[in-house]
């Protein structure tokens, strides 16, 4: 078998004749429900629970299957398969229990490594929304392009069944997506247009600097907004639905979830990429600007995810890091078999080449590899008007280590537990 798993050709054919089989024994369940794929580097899951959210204000009942949690109808759990993009029968099924269900759309988080082993094939996707496109999961495709060739084929596998594509204008990636699909008239959306401009909540302030349970209105949460308004407006839900529903919209755990105690917050996000941790890094200056505490500081706790994945990124985050934060402190995420020390030291490689940083000698900053640990100093460290950021992990229920090792892990908690014991 080991032998034939090698041949060219056979492992695309072999996922490719599981994607028919579990297709066949669901009974084709995509011809029977309105399917809405949503792929890109980031941003996926705020999309779809963004568009749950304006269609359940419609009125109508959807399913979620994303790496955050798998919902039917009233019904939601965490996805616990480790995968944002599950195995075929997986998919199949749920879209199954779905139409049992009564739902009227199945919103669907589509990755490249899914469409790499043809998980999005025998699906009817009615529609398909690319959210942006940054390097990564470079080692697992083996370039940039393969990596960008995989979004590209799902989309023109949605296009093969007559389904409508979306993409964001704002995105450097439009211009090489929509000049392959132009014949199949991509719509263009774009936080800038008119009617998302029109569909927002009328507060375009950084909100979360003054409720922790508002969601924050960041540019990258605009552009994902773009992309669900642009989907509800094609499906002909009205502006004042559409608007009513992001006004009520408070955010996905783990996704700049805010926690505040005692005058300092603290914030937990998935950011994982040199461009998402840039993202979250504004934002948070953004707001600190605005606080009436002065000469407050961002204190950033963040490592990154070992089992060789994308290690060109590491010096890229801690360059971006020492450019932002006033206190670093690196620790552990999720290392799989590499040592948390030497990946520690691959994403400080880059703190001297930040001019004025003050970053420049082992003293500046901390490394912490017990991630408790490194929590409960980043905490420590804060005073009143401070932000304590840590990144990397956000609603992820375990951290993962060698040999298959893996601990609960729940750093909500975790943060909770260190301000109530700094009060």
């Amino acid at each position: 078998m080991r032998a034939f798993y090698k041949l060219p050709g056979f492992v695309w054919f072999y996922h490719f004749l599981w994607a028919w089989s579990s297709a066949a024994l669901y009974g084709y369940p995509s011809r029977h429900i309105f399917v809405i794929g949503v792929t890109g580097t980031k941003g996926k899951t705020t999309v779809i629970e963004l568009l749950s959210a304006i269609l359940e204000a419609a009125g109508k009942k959807t399913a979620i299957l994303s790496s955050l949690r798998m919902k039917i109808a009233e019904n939601s759990e965490k996805n616990r398969s480790g995968n944002t993009m599950p195995g075929r029968f997986y998919i199949q099924r749920f879209l199954r229990r779905a139409i049992k269900a009564g739902c009227n759309y199945a919103l669907v988080e589509v990755t490249s490594q899914g469409v790499a082993l043809n998980r999005h094939r025998f699906i009817n996707w009615n529609m398909g929304v690319l959210t942006n496109l940054h390097p990564e999961h470079i080692e697992s495709h083996g370039s940039f392009e393969k990596y960008r060739k995989a979004k590209l084929r799902f989309l023109r596998y949605v296009t093969a069944r007559r389904g409508k594509i979306f993409l964001n204008k704002e995105d450097e990636s439009a211009k090489f997506f929509s000049d392959r699909l132009i014949v199949f008239n991509p719509t263009l959306y774009s936080r800038k247009s008119d009617e998302v401009l029109h569909a927002m909540p009328s507060d375009l302030q950084l909100r979360g600097a003054i409720d922790e349970h508002a969601f924050v209105w960041s540019d990258f949460n605009r552009d994902n907004a773009a992309a669900a308004i642009a989907v509800a407006l094609k499906l002909g839900i009205d502006i004042k639905t559409i608007a009513q529903a992001l006004q009520n919209f408070r955010g996905v755990p783990g996704r700049m979830e805010f926690i505040r105690r005692g005058g300092i917050t603290a914030v937990v996000d998935y950011a994982h990429t040199p461009q998402s941790l840039e993202a979250v890094y504004k934002t948070l200056r953004a707001i600190n600007s605005k606080s009436e505490t002065l000469n407050s500081k961002l204190i950033c706790v963040l490592g990154s995810a070992g089992g060789g994945r994308d290690k060109w990124k590491r010096p890229e985050m801690g360059k971006i890091t020492a450019e932002y934060c006033d206190e670093i402190i690196l620790t552990s995420e999720d290392p799989y078999d590499e040592n948390p020390a030497e990946i520690a030291k691959e994403i400080e490689a880059e703190f001297l080449d930040v001019p004025n940083s003050k970053f420049q000698t082992p003293n500046s900053y901390r490394t912490i590899l017990d991630r408790r640990e490194a929590i409960n100093k980043a905490v420590d460290l804060a005073r009143g008007g401070d932000t304590v950021v840590i990144t990397g992990i956000g609603s992820q229920e375990f951290m993962h280590f060698a040999s298959g090792k893996r601990i609960p892990w729940n750093e909500r908690k975790i943060v909770e537990d260190a301000l109530a014991r700094k009060r």
